[in-house]
């Protein structure tokens, strides 16, 4: 029996949370510079799928790599971290 591999999983920032059913996670991550050594933060914006509709802008949240749901989206939102409200 196969098993299927983990799908990679990411934690951002919820960017917009405008349109109906989707969100958009500001992923940062620190990167070093080959030649000056020197860490340089570098961050992606993802367009993720919120079926509920219940993560809003500055929510900490987790999304997965899934299939082609759109032209611009293949990440769905697995859950939400830290509400905006909290911090």
């Amino acid at each position: 029996m196969k098993t299927r591999a983990q799908k990679k999983r990411v934690e951002g920032v919820v960017k917009s949370a405008a349109m109906d059913k989707t969100i958009s996670v500001v992923v940062e991550r620190l990167v070093k510079h080959r030649a000056y050594q020197k860490y340089i933060r570098r961050r992606s914006v993802f367009k993720a799928h919120d079926e509920r509709n219940e993560a809003k802008p500055g929510d900490r949240v987790q999304i997965a790599a899934t299939r082609p749901l759109s032209k611009t989206k293949n990440w769905r939102l697995v859950r939400v971290v830290e509400k905006a409200s909290e911090r």
